[in-house]
């Protein structure tokens, strides 16, 4: 569940809460900024600008708990080894931080599927169901569920058929799909295969297109096929896959 501060009262007026959630970002009160976009989701279709907004919002929500999992888990097979008796202590800590990691996850999953899915198409499509996929992904990481696992992978296949019949290759959302798809490929299915052939072929088929993007949609096309070219470096080593944090976005 996400925990704003219970003093913060969010607004009611869409503009109010749009500078709302960009104050709470400025603020880095990505809690607070989570309940002003849930808030605009629920009410009316989102712009481009406002999905943005919602993307931002969760990722660096649930990225704080992401982050303190792997630290946890880390000190809790640590305190495992040592036999030092601590394992349980830090084990009840990270299970609440699962909770809460598990919690944010399903939220944006169900307001995904409830409010904002039936009214997109295209681009917006395959924006939300690659972040459909995108949380299916953060819950497995923590927890290994396999309904979550399969549902990650149907989110972000409907993604990738849908970016191949309305999006260039080397569109900047239908990079970001493939970049994260291939990841889940390589650390949650552990396919080093298709998680390589994927990121590959797309890489060198967006080559070939990038001029023909528009200024801004080249920069981010490029940055995002930097990110696939690293973990295709990183990838070709296997022996690496525990040491070395791949990149996704």
């Amino acid at each position: 569940m996400v925990q704003a501060s219970p003093d913060f009262k969010v607004p009611e007026d869409r503009e109010d809460l749009i500078f709302q959630a960009k104050l709470a970002e400025q603020a880095e009160r990505y809690d607070e900024m989570v309940l002003c976009m849930k808030q605009v989701c629920q009410k009316w279709q989102l712009s481009q600008d406002e999905r943005n907004l919602l993307s931002v919002a969760y990722k660096n929500s649930v990225g704080i708990r992401r982050a303190s999992w792997r630290v946890l888990s880390t000190i809790e097979a640590r305190e495992e080894q040592k036999q030092s008796g601590n394992a349980a202590k830090v084990k009840e800590y990270r299970e609440m931080v699962e909770a809460e990691l598990s919690d944010i996850c399903q939220d944006i999953i169900d307001l995904l599927e409830n409010n904002i899915l039936s009214n997109t198409a295209n681009d917006g499509r395959v924006f939300f169901k690659k972040m459909q996929g995108d949380y299916h992904r953060y819950h497995v990481e923590a927890t290994n569920n396999e309904d979550h696992k399969k549902a990650a992978l149907a989110a972000y296949t409907d993604a990738l058929e849908t970016a191949k019949q309305h999006l260039p290759v080397a569109n900047p959302t239908r990079l970001g799909l493939v970049l994260n798809l291939s990841v889940f490929y390589y650390e949650i299915l552990r396919d080093t295969n298709a998680g390589i052939d994927l990121a590959k072929q797309n890489f060198d088929q967006a080559v070939s297109d990038l001029d023909k993007l528009p200024e801004a949609e080249y920069k981010e096309a490029t940055l995002i096929m930097q990110l696939i070219r690293d973990n295709l470096t990183l990838w070709s080593e296997d022996d690496q896959r525990d040491e070395t944090q791949v990149e996704d976005m």
